[in-house]
């Protein structure tokens, strides 16, 4: 029996998805979508690991966005790409995939570095702008599992985090494949090589390209309906119950396939038994039918849905390169607590080196992390946010691209969760002169905290603090030793006026 063509595999599939869409609990409309719910993991997992690791990887400079710049004349990319590797017609980003081999690529050691972090979740990019997809894709030849390590690499992280009990989900990047080479039409290169059409895709001109300033012609039906298949696919080889997407999904002609794209999931997850999360950016989704993500940005107060923000080790990459800025574990909790403390989820990025290992500077921000997490993570997972998310001189201004811009927090800055309704952690955002901090939410003329304080400990000590409440706030004086243990959590029972009477 001879084997389907692509042709008929893409018509086989897009027959299951109209199926499923049409007998499932959810339609592919946004009133039916609208009736999705945050699945309760999602809501107490609280942090999770992204992993940028591609071809990209291979010459690690820039950022991860090599692929499109070195078809780009006047970028600093190019000229690199020049003078590294010759022009770009003669060596093309389809040449650098025999030298990404990942030969040291072990998943196990790579799910447990991610456990002892305290991730309760990760998220490998499957497919970044590139083209080249990092699992065994079978509209492709253009995969890791047939070319490069020839090894299925999403396959191996998935069954990899679930025996460490961490919940797996995706990264789709898909539909910036429509333009993101399209600098190689305009330069002699093998974009323009029909041989390689599957992996350059079809390198159209696009909105905000300086060289483009005109209108263009949105995705076509053809590139819609295969960018469907292909996340349909995804979902069912390996079950995620997260699927995170970039911006460009925004644009208009994408709307009724996301429509699709939401039902068909959330109808498999049903089918399932498992909650399932879909994080989009701008406005790609109608609000209430997935999660918001803001790309390295943080919100300035509490919002009333869960939301997430994305963000990396690296101040400026996702992926590995060879100068990264690293930011301190100190910048990354401290960004974690105000994010957690009004109502958000954080994905750490890491960018993995191109034979599979973690560079040795990021796996040590993570250990950090997870140091701290081992002793004050009880604020964290499952917690709620309490009435106001803290108390400061420091602002967090809403919005993307801004997590390099805040000013440090301070040891007068205090985040608050909650968890139930008698019980409240504020977590300290330094160290206060003198070792006495002063939480004035929490005075005895408090509106946000009406009863009584009953017990005051601080995470990680064990001796019994000194601490008072007086019209100023709740006064603690905090151990000596626990000067140098950066963010300091105080957990505090309290009893409502109600349970008094």
């Amino acid at each position: 029996m001879s084997k389907p063509s692509l042709h008929e595999l893409r018509r086989q599939k897009k027959l299951e998805i109209k199926d499923t869409v049409e007998n499932g609990p959810f339609r592919a409309d946004w009133k039916s979508l609208e009736e999705y719910s945050v699945p309760r993991w999602y809501e107490d997992a609280k942090f999770g690991i992204f992993i940028h690791w591609g071809v990209y990887s291979v010459p690690a400079f820039g950022t991860e966005w090599y692929a499109r710049n070195m078809y780009r004349e006047g970028t600093e990319v190019y000229e690199h790409h020049l003078k590294t590797y010759g022009p770009p017609d003669t060596f093309g980003y389809k040449d650098f995939i025999p030298q990404f081999t990942a030969e040291k690529f072990d998943a196990e050691e790579w799910a447990a570095l991610f456990k002892r972090a305290g991730a309760a979740f990760v998220v490998p990019v499957a497919e970044h702008h590139d083209g080249f997809a990092m699992y065994d894709c079978p509209y492709s030849e253009w995969t890791a599992a047939r070319m490069g390590p020839r090894r299925d690499i999403i396959g191996e992280l998935g069954s990899a985090v679930r025996r460490h009990y961490m919940t797996f989900g995706v990264s789709s990047h898909r539909a910036e494949n429509w333009w993101y080479y399209n600098g190689g039409r305009e330069l002699p290169s093998d974009v323009q090589d029909p041989k390689y059409a599957e992996l350059y895709g079809p390198a159209q001109p696009c909105y905000g390209d300086p060289a483009y300033p005109l209108p263009i012609l949105p995705p076509n039906e053809e590139f819609l309906d295969d960018w469907l298949v292909r996340i349909c696919d995804l979902i069912d080889r390996y079950g995620p119950q997260l699927v995170y997407f970039d911006w460009w999904i925004e644009q208009p002609v994408f709307k009724p396939y996301l429509q699709k794209l939401a039902a068909y999931y959330y109808n498999k997850a049903a089918e399932w038994g498992q909650g399932a999360v879909i994080n989009y950016k701008f406005d790609a989704f109608a609000e209430g039918t997935a999660v918001y993500d803001m790309e390295r940005g943080q919100l300035a107060d509490i919002n009333p849905e869960v939301w997430q923000t994305c963000t990396s080790v690296g101040e400026t990459a996702w992926c590995h390169i060879a100068d990264h800025k690293y930011k301190t574990p100190g910048v990354i909790l401290g960004d974690l607590v105000d994010i957690v403390s009004k109502n958000g989820v954080m994905l750490l990025n890491v960018g993995p080196r191109a034979d599979g290992t973690i560079p040795e500077e990021e796996q040590q921000l993570l250990l950090e992390v997870g140091d701290w997490l081992a002793v004050n993570g009880e604020a964290i997972y499952g917690t709620r946010p309490w009435k106001v998310y803290g108390e400061g001189p420091t602002q967090i201004v809403s919005g993307t691209f801004n997590d390099t811009k805040r000013s440090p927090f301070t040891p007068q800055d205090i985040r608050f969760t909650a968890r139930g309704g008698e019980l409240l952690y504020a977590s300290v955002m330094g160290w206060p002169e003198g070792g006495t901090t002063v939480i004035g939410t929490l005075g005895n003329r408090s509106k946000q905290l009406a009863g009584e304080i009953l017990q005051v400990e601080l995470l990680g000590w064990n001796g019994e603090l000194q601490w008072s409440r007086a019209g100023e706030g709740l006064i603690v004086e905090l151990p000596s030793d626990m000067h140098d243990r950066g963010i300091l959590v105080l957990k505090i029972r309290y009893s409502t006026p109600e349970a008094a009477k």
